[in-house]
């Protein structure tokens, strides 16, 4: 019974932080995109600034996702031992939360400096595209396996 109230309320308290995300830009090198470069008129050197400035965070964001994920195997590890050690437990998820917050501080201002590279008129090119796309994404979240694209 116990085993079963601390897994929900770490996968609670990990979806709770997962939603407190900064607006989450297209994945990928977004700025590279033909499709994106062309909506938004990126010039050459706002591309070239914005590589910049995901080469300046990245290996920050990656050392980040790797603890974050080495954390969470190290919780499954500890709710898979008998007797649980509470405190062992609790001490994991204090540094899985600070990591999470930790990577949710750096993506937000690599999102700021991003905006610093763009025009207004670009900006809210970009917000309005990904508006779209959290749309679809909220159609598309039904009970069920996913769906997938045609």
């Amino acid at each position: 019974m116990i085993r079963r109230f601390l897994v929900a309320a770490i996968l609670f308290a990990s979806a709770a932080i997962a939603t407190a995300q900064p607006m989450a830009m297209p994945p990928g090198k977004w700025w590279q995109r033909p499709e994106i470069v062309q909506e938004l008129q990126l010039t050459t050197d706002q591309q070239q600034r914005l590589d910049a400035v995901f080469r300046a965070a990245a290996n920050d964001l990656i050392d980040t996702k790797a603890s974050i994920e080495k954390l969470q195997l190290a919780i499954r590890g500890e709710l898979d031992r008998s007797p649980i050690r509470r405190a062992e437990l609790q001490r994991i998820v204090g540094q899985l939360n600070t990591a999470r917050g930790r990577l949710f501080e750096l993506e937000l201002m690599m999102l700021v400096d991003m905006r610093g590279v763009l025009q207004d008129e670009q900006w809210v090119k970009i917000r309005t595209h990904l508006d779209r796309m959290h749309e679809q994404r909220g159609n598309d979240r039904r009970p069920g396996p996913p769906r997938r694209r045609p």
